[in-house]
């Protein structure tokens, strides 16, 4: 199990795929507000003057000397659902995250998030 009081060190690790090629970098973690265990990274992607922050699922991910290896392929995570360098992930974009990697989402009793950005 990851703990969430390392993965501020993961910042700016490369992110790759089960083939070892490169994704991206790690920008941030957000955790499951239920658990407070990692659940999804925002990966830099993109050509150097047009950057955004595609998501990725932490679950299965192995975290090495400077690289955090993911499950998912670097086509699938380029295809994920991004935002922009700068903004911040909105409750409702949520669910698409999760929808894309074929994975259950479920928000709190409440309606609250289900992810928070660590």
């Amino acid at each position: 199990m990851m703990k969430s009081a390392d993965i501020r060190e993961w910042r700016d690790h490369d992110v790759v795929d089960p083939d070892g090629r490169k994704i991206g970098i790690l920008e941030a973690v957000y955790v499951d507000t239920r658990s407070d265990q990692p659940a999804v990274a925002t990966v830099q992607v993109g050509l150097p003057t047009r950057h955004r922050l595609a998501f990725v699922p932490l679950a299965g991910a192995i975290v090495g000397p400077g690289y955090v290896k993911v499950a998912y392929a670097k086509a699938m995570v380029k295809d994920a659902p991004s935002m922009g360098t700068d903004d911040v992930l909105p409750a409702e974009d949520e669910e698409a995250i999760f929808l894309h990697y074929g994975l259950p989402y479920q928000s709190g009793a409440g309606g609250e998030r289900k992810l928070a950005r660590r």
